[in-house]
């Protein structure tokens, strides 16, 4: 199947959130948390992840993770994963509970698309400090795609995390799994850096980007993606694009805010003060627009 007869399949089916001006919403993709171990390419990001996290609840966000958030190439068991980043997890569920937190797959956790695997991993936890199992997320779905329909203007925002635009993660992401968790891991535990990942290598990361906005620009349909770790936000002229990033870099994690009807490429990172200490900071990268300014174009 093309990739757009891929993304077309995936708007068509995506589950619809209704939205106005009134609302809040932040996007994260690609956090790839894993069980802290030298091989957690999160773990050096998750104390600045928890405050951001622990702001937007605060402040009445809806919280959106558009895929890869969880390593599971990597890591079989998911329950060392919620282990070694159960403060995260903590707060998540805190999101779920008020109806706040929806869940799309990517890649690297495309085993959610089986809503059994879903229920088994997801619903409830063993607590290894009462002896019991305790609620997680209890009841949720986990989607190929979710669109934002407007309520007063209709228009749509599509989400995706992005790998339907690159057939080997989409296709054979069987063969990538077993290649990471029994190859990969070791290589990097080493400092050996993945030559086939979109993150590291250009060539590939360009051509799905480029494949995508063909899609989009075929379509006119604003779309925000993850998977190439790289931030994107629409120029004039330009397809209407979007790419939240990672949460995975050196010194800062990326994601896409909503507010009142204005969209934002954000970054949240540690910034140096005068005369010493260090403040985290929200800053964006590029400045807010309003999302009905994209659909004149």
């Amino acid at each position: 199947m093309s990739i757009s007869k891929r993304l077309t399949e995936v708007f068509e089916s995506a589950h619809e959130i209704p939205f106005d001006d009134s609302g809040k919403f932040v996007f994260f993709s690609d956090i790839h948390r894993g069980d802290n171990s030298w091989a957690d390419d999160f773990a050096h990001n998750q104390t600045l992840f928890f405050h951001a996290l622990n702001y937007y609840y605060n402040e009445g966000f809806t919280y959106i993770e558009v895929g890869d958030v969880d390593e599971l190439w990597e890591n079989r068991d998911f329950a060392d994963i919620r282990r070694a980043h159960s403060h995260v997890f903590w707060l998540m569920r805190k999101f779920h509970v008020e109806q706040r937190f929806h869940l799309i797959w990517g890649n690297h956790d495309m085993e959610r698309k089986d809503p059994t695997r879903v229920a088994k991993t997801l619903y409830r936890y063993y607590d290894d400090r009462s002896g019991e199992y305790k609620p997680l997320f209890e009841g949720i779905q986990v989607y190929e795609g979710i669109t934002l329909r407007h309520a007063d203007t209709d228009y749509r925002l599509f989400l995706v995390h992005g790998h339907q635009g690159d057939p080997i993660d989409d296709r054979l992401w069987w063969f990538g799994r077993f290649f990471v968790r029994h190859f990969w891991r070791h290589l990097q535990l080493l400092g050996v850096r993945d030559p086939t990942s979109p993150a590291q290598n250009l060539d590939k990361r360009g051509n799905i980007e480029e494949k995508i906005m063909e899609w989009v620009k075929d379509t006119g349909q604003m779309t925000i993606c993850g998977h190439t770790h790289r931030p994107m936000f629409p120029r004039v002229g330009t397809p209407l694009y979007f790419n939240t990033g990672s949460c995975v870099h050196p010194r800062c994690i990326t994601g896409i805010e909503i507010i009142h009807g204005e969209i934002a490429l954000i970054k949240w990172w540690v910034r140096p003060m005068p005369g010493g200490g260090l403040h985290v900071v929200n800053e964006p990268i590029v400045k807010p627009e309003r999302i009905e300014a994209f659909l004149d174009r």
